[in-house]
C-alpha cells in the first residue's frame, strides 16, 4: 500500500493546530481573575466571638446523677435546751443533754442538670435534686425528753428537695458572668406529708470571671448560702486550671469546694480535696413533742468532707464516681427563729442557739452513676 507523505504531514499539522487551540481555550478557563473578589469579606469576618464555659481538661459536667452516701459510726450528744431568761438574765435549762450512738447513717442522692438554652452567647441550665439521710441508732432512747432530737432523727431522718438554675453569659472571648440560684425544701418530712414551700431556703451566687487561655479560668463574686448551716453572705473565688501537659489541674470554687485533679487519660481522673456541705432543716412536730412555745425550730447542719474521688467512663458518656474520705462536723445545732431575724444572723451570726449539739466525726463513702455532657 502506497502512503502519500505529503498528505500525512498535512493531516498531522492540522491535528496539532486543533489540539493547541483546545489547550489554549482550556487554559484560559483555568486562569480565574481573582481581582473581582477584592471588595468581598468572609461571612463571619465581623461575627462576635465568645469564650466557652469550659477549659481544656476540665472534668465533664454531670447531667444526671444517681448515688448513695454512707457515713460510719458516730456519736450524737443532743444538748440541753435553753428556755426563757430568768430574773438574772440567764437562760433556763429545760431538759438535760443525752448522748446516743449511731451505727451509721445513709441516704439516696439524685440530681439532674439539663441545658435548656445552649448558644454561643448564653447557656442556661435547669436542675432538680433530692437527697435523703437516715440515722440508724444502736439502741433505743435511754430517756424520754420533752424535746428529743434523737427521736426526730431516728423516726424521720432528713430530706432535701430542690430546684436550681445556672446561667453562663459570656461578653467576649475572655470575660463572662455566672449566676447560680436554687430553692430547697429541707426538713424531716416525707412524700405523703410534704413540707410547705414557704419554709424553703434560697441560695444564689454571682461570679464575674476571665478565661485568658484555653486551659485557665478564674472569677470572683458574692454568694448567699446555707452551706455553713445557717444563712451567710460570703465572697467566692473560682479557679479552674489545667497544666500544659494536661495531667494536672485544679477545680476550685472556694469556700464551697476545692480539688486537685490528676488525669490518667480523658476517660479516667483522680481528685483530692474537700467540699463544704450544709443546709438548714425545719423540724416538723411529727411526734407531738413540746417545742416550748415555738413553732419554728430548725437544725443547722454543716460538715466538711475531706476526700479522694475517682471518676471513670464505663461506656461512652456514662461515668462512675467513687469517693471516700472523712466527714468533719462543723455545725449541728438547733435554732429558734422568727421572720426577719434570719437576715441579720446571715451578716452578724451572734444570736444564741436554742440547743448546742455535738456530733462526732466519721469516715464516709459515696458512689454514683452519672450521665455526663459530651
Amino acid at each position: 500500500m502506497r502512503i502519500d507523505l505529503k498528505y500525512l504531514f498535512t493531516t498531522l499539522a492540522l491535528c496539532g493546530v486543533v489540539s493547541f487551540s483546545l489547550a489554549q481555550v482550556e487554559g484560559e478557563e483555568d486562569e480565574e481573575d481573582y481581582s473581582m473578589y477584592d471588595n468581598l469579606d468572609f461571612a463571619d469576618g465581623e461575627a462576635k466571638r465568645f469564650c466557652s464555659s469550659k477549659i481544656k481538661g476540665l472534668s465533664p459536667a454531670k447531667l444526671i446523677s444517681i448515688g448513695y452516701d454512707v457515713q460510719g459510726a458516730q456519736t450524737l450528744t443532743a444538748g440541753s435546751f435553753a428556755g426563757p431568761l430568768d430574773a438574772l438574765g440567764q437562760s433556763q435549762v429545760l431538759s438535760p443533754a443525752e448522748t446516743r450512738n449511731i451505727d451509721f447513717s445513709h441516704g439516696l442522692r439524685v440530681a439532674a442538670n439539663i441545658p435548656v438554652i445552649s448558644r454561643n452567647n448564653i447557656i442556661v441550665q435547669l436542675g432538680a435534686n433530692h437527697w435523703s439521710h437516715t440515722y440508724e441508732y444502736s439502741e433505743p432512747a435511754a430517756t424520754v425528753l420533752p424535746v428529743d432530737l434523737h427521736q426526730v432523727l431516728e423516726q424521720d431522718g432528713l430530706q432535701t428537695t430542690g430546684i436550681n438554675t445556672t446561667v453562663f453569659k459570656p461578653f467576649n472571648e475572655k470575660s463572662f458572668v455566672i449566676f447560680q440560684g436554687s430553692m430547697d425544701v429541707n426538713g424531716n418530712y416525707n412524700w405523703s406529708n410534704f413540707q410547705s414551700p414557704r419554709y424553703a431556703t434560697y441560695s444564689a451566687a454571682l461570679i464575674w470571671g476571665q478565661r485568658p487561655r484555653d486551659n485557665k479560668q478564674w472569677g470572683v463574686g458574692l454568694s448567699r448560702t446555707y452551706r455553713a448551716g445557717e444563712l451567710d453572705y460570703i465572697p467566692v473565688f473560682l479557679f479552674n486550671w489545667t497544666s500544659t501537659g494536661g495531667k494536672w489541674g485544679t477545680e476550685l470554687l472556694l469556700p464551697a469546694r476545692g480539688h486537685v485533679r490528676y488525669t490518667f487519660n480523658p476517660r479516667s481522673m483522680l481528685f483530692a480535696g474537700f467540699e463544704l456541705e450544709g443546709q438548714s432543716y425545719r423540724l416538723n412536730n411529727n411526734l407531738n413533742v413540746d417545742w416550748y412555745g415555738t413553732d419554728f425550730v430548725e437544725l443547722r447542719r454543716s460538715e466538711l468532707r475531706f476526700r479522694l474521688v475517682y471518676e471513670r467512663s464505663i461506656y461512652n458518656f456514662i461515668w462512675i464516681s467513687a469517693q471516700a474520705g472523712y466527714r468533719v462536723n462543723y455545725l449541728f445545732d438547733l435554732d429558734q427563729l422568727d421572720g426577719g431575724d434570719e437576715f441579720f444572723r446571715g451578716f452578724f451570726g451572734d444570736q444564741p442557739y436554742f440547743a448546742i449539739n455535738e456530733l462526732s466525726n466519721t469516715p464516709y463513702f459515696n458512689i454514683s452513676i452519672n450521665l455526663v455532657s459530651p
